[in-house]
C-alpha cells in the first residue's frame, strides 16, 4: 500500500487554532452579528451562540486563529528512516504564518515530489492556513495555490482520505485510527476541544505544540503502518527546538 508514495518528499503538518479572542463580547461589533448569523445556519443545534463563540469559533478561519503549526520530515540515516519535528507558535499569528510558508517554500523547491501529509488536512488544517494567510495579506507559495486544482491534482497526502477508500460518508478520528492499527494515542494529555482554554485561560503555548506535535508523530506512524513498514522508536524522532 502507497507504493508510490516517497516518505522523504512529505511535509507533515498539523495545525491548532482557537477563537480569535477570548469571548464574543470582544468581537467587533459587525463581526458579533456575522457570527450570530453563521452560527444560527451552521450550528442551530448547539446551543445560544453567544456562549457557543468560545467553543465552536476556533474551527471558523474568519472567526479563529492559528496559534501553532507543528511539521515533521522523514529522512535515512544508517539505511534506515527517521524522523525530524518542528513547531511555528506565536501569539502573533502573522509570525507563525510567515514562518510556515518560508518553509513550505523551501521545501517545495529542494523536494520534486513534494507533497503535504496529514489527518483530515484537505478538509481542515490546509484550507485554513491559505484563508488565513489571505487574511493576514500574506502571498501563498506555489504549494498552496489550489484554487481551481482537481482533487487529484492536490498536493495532499491525508490519512482520513486513505482510511476512507473511497467511502466518502465516514469520518474516523486520528485518535480512533492510532487505536485500530496498534498506534500510541496522541491524545495522552489535551484533545482539540480544549485547546482554546489552554491557551486564553492558562496562555501555555508549549503544551499546544507538544500535544501538535504528537499529532504529526503519530500520522508518521500511520503512513508507516499503511506502508508495512517497521514504526519509529523514540530514539528515532528528534524535535527540533525553536
Amino acid at each position: 500500500m502507497l507504493n508510490n508514495v516517497a516518505l522523504d518528499q512529505l511535509l507533515l503538518l498539523d495545525i491548532e487554532t482557537t477563537p480569535l479572542v477570548p469571548s464574543f463580547s470582544e468581537l467587533p461589533g459587525e463581526m458579533q452579528d456575522l457570527w450570530l448569523e453563521k452560527f444560527t445556519k451552521t450550528a442551530p443545534e448547539s446551543g445560544e451562540p453567544q456562549p457557543g463563540y468560545f467553543e465552536k469559533a476556533g474551527i471558523y478561519a474568519e472567526f479563529g486563529k492559528i496559534v501553532c503549526i507543528s511539521v515533521g520530515f522523514f529522512y535515512v540515516e544508517n539505511g534506515k528512516y527517521n524522523f525530524r519535528i518542528k513547531s511555528f507558535f506565536n501569539d502573533d499569528e502573522q509570525i507563525v504564518l510567515t514562518e510556515f510558508l518560508e518553509l513550505v517554500q523551501k521545501f517545495h523547491l529542494k523536494y520534486p515530489r513534494f507533497q503535504f501529509a496529514g489527518h483530515n488536512i484537505k478538509d481542515f488544517d490546509i484550507p485554513y492556513i491559505c484563508r488565513r494567510a489571505i487574511i493576514k495579506g500574506l502571498i501563498l507559495p506555489p504549494a498552496l495555490q489550489i484554487h481551481g486544482l482537481k482533487p487529484w491534482e492536490m498536493p495532499m497526502l491525508d490519512t482520513m482520505q486513505i482510511w476512507r477508500f473511497g467511502d466518502f460518508k465516514n469520518y474516523t478520528s486520528l485518535k480512533l485510527l492510532a487505536a485500530v492499527l496498534g498506534i500510541p494515542s496522541p491524545k495522552d494529555d489535551i484533545d482539540g476541544s480544549m485547546v482554546a482554554s489552554v491557551y486564553w485561560e492558562k496562555h501555555d503555548l508549549k503544551r499546544i505544540s507538544e500535544y501538535c506535535q504528537k499529532d504529526v508523530l503519530t500520522v508518521a506512524q500511520l503512513l508507516l503502518r499503511f506502508k508495512h513498514m517497521p514504526l519509529l522508536n523514540d530514539n528515532e524522532v528528534t524535535i527540533i527546538g525553536n
